[in-house]
């Protein structure tokens, strides 16, 4: 099986094996990693994680665990320009420096090892996560707690002055959700640092793994103009074209097509 093989293996099971399947994203990009020997390994991060957290009920354990985290340095990556290392797995392991989401599914996978109840929340521009019941939300880089008003503040940080709260961007994320962000994380920088072939990865990766998107396809669209795919970039445009609602961006692909030598597949 190929490393792809294994991401969707984990996935596709009743009690999906979300840091695994991390794991073999990494994999895809560096045959070097091997996610079993990594995944034994964290064992020592695990006990040096225990040895520090107050005996209280597992339900109060999560921002402990999180601070204990970062006084071992697990931390946010600030390097500018990002880097894909910031995202792949093995490498915050390494470094223990990344983006929120890459320390948000360590410290998932070691909360699932110490039985602490803690989930995922795919937040708009930052991960973050969540005790199941609880009335706030959790910073994944220290633990700091985020009631309503802080995640009010950090969604028009990222998302500009006339964004709304709402519940949706407090829910739960599931591990394919998880996974599918990640792949867009690498995406980006990958393409951030002109690698367009590893970009292309990632990109078949989220169409793989999410609902229909005409964003997606336009991403990897341009992936293939990058690396002179003129036949694969039409393709993903026309696929394109066929999802999008916008008509403004309907005229615009049209457009593409008809200058890169292909007629457009709907009117």
């Amino acid at each position: 099986m190929s490393a792809r093989d294994h991401c969707l293996a984990c996935l596709n099971t009743e009690q999906p094996a979300l840091f695994e399947a991390a794991l073999w994203v990494a994999a895809e990009h560096d045959p070097a990693v091997q996610p079993a020997q990594v995944m034994h390994e964290l064992e020592g991060l695990k006990h040096q994680i225990d040895a520090g957290l107050p005996s209280v009920p597992p339900k109060e354990l999560a921002q402990p665990m999180l601070r204990r985290l970062s006084e071992l340095h697990f931390q946010e990556d600030d390097e500018s320009p990002l880097r894909p290392h910031a995202a792949l797995l093995h490498k915050v392991l390494q470094r223990r420096r990344g983006q929120p989401l890459s320390i948000a599914l360590i410290a998932l996978e070691l909360a699932r090892r110490l039985q602490i109840p803690l989930q995922g929340v795919s937040f708009p521009g930052y991960f973050l996560l969540r005790v199941p019941g609880a009335d706030h939300l959790l910073d994944p880089c220290g633990g700091r707690r985020l009631y309503p008003r802080d995640c009010r503040e950090l969604l028009l940080r990222y998302l500009g002055p006339k964004a709304q709260l709402s519940a949706e961007h407090m829910q739960a994320s599931d591990a394919r959700s998880m996974i599918v962000r990640l792949s867009r994380n690498l995406r980006h920088l990958h393409t951030g640092a002109e690698d367009y072939l590893s970009a292309l990865k990632d990109a078949e990766r989220v169409l793989q793994l999410a609902p229909p998107d005409a964003n997606d396809h336009l991403v990897r669209a341009d992936l293939y103009q990058h690396l002179d795919c003129a036949h694969a970039e039409r393709f993903d445009v026309q696929r394109a074209l066929l999802l999008c609602d916008d008509p403004a961006l309907r005229m615009k692909l049209g457009e593409r097509l008809r200058q890169s030598g292909a007629q457009p597949a709907l009117h």
